[in-house]
């Protein structure tokens, strides 16, 4: 199925995703895009249908040829604040703010958000397979996150974070076990399966 490249006409509309809700580690990552209206491309998807080696390719691509575009990262104290929702759209909210044209309307992956600035906005579920700009800034949202656990795995390569980049795969899991968590786990997340309420 084509991506739509927007869902109102003749408005300036940002695309707006994540990337990293459900990890044990790391940020959650957001970014917002503004497509013109003629861009496309033969590769652009939602980026999980993508392989890395795709979104590496795409991201510079959309980098160039976007109207505006934003990135934002909310780190782990603050997933434990306010909860993993709430960083989701103060990181997408971040994203819009760092773009260089305010947009007219946002159309948003999934179906949580809350107004921003008072700018009317759509959520749409599973829009990253269905809407070009929320598909660019999935592949930002996604690269640019999985760069920055590249990054953090040098500094702790027991847990592996250039190949799971954060999840909770069975390594993931099993270096939690062996080695406990580090300053880049989110505390509030269950990390182990086995693991009930903690005394504190």
């Amino acid at each position: 199925m084509a991506l739509k490249k927007y869902l109102l006409k003749n408005t300036i509309e940002a695309g707006t995703d994540e990337a990293g809700r459900g990890c044990l580690s790391g940020p959650v990552v957001a970014a917002a895009v503004i497509l013109s209206k003629d861009f496309s491309h033969p590769l652009l998807n939602d980026s999980k249908q993508l392989t890395e080696k795709q979104r590496n390719l795409l991201r510079p691509i959309i980098e160039e040829n976007a109207i505006a575009y934003g990135v934002s990262y909310v780190f782990e104290e603050t997933i434990d604040e306010i909860n993993i929702l709430q960083s989701s759209i103060l990181a997408m909210h971040l994203a819009i703010e760092k773009m260089k044209i305010a947009p007219e309307h946002i159309i948003v992956d999934g179906n949580k958000f809350k107004s921003y600035k008072e700018i009317p906005h759509t959520t749409v579920v599973k829009g990253d397979a269905k809407f070009m700009s929320i598909a660019a800034a999935s592949v930002l949202a996604k690269t640019y996150r999985d760069e920055y656990m590249e990054k953090i795995a040098l500094e702790f390569p027991e847990y592996h974070w250039q190949k799971n980049k954060g999840y909770p795969t069975k390594d993931h899991r099993n270096a939690i076990r062996e080695f406990g968590v580090t300053k880049y786990h989110r505390k509030s997340f269950r990390l182990l399966p086995e693991q009930l309420k903690l005394d504190l």
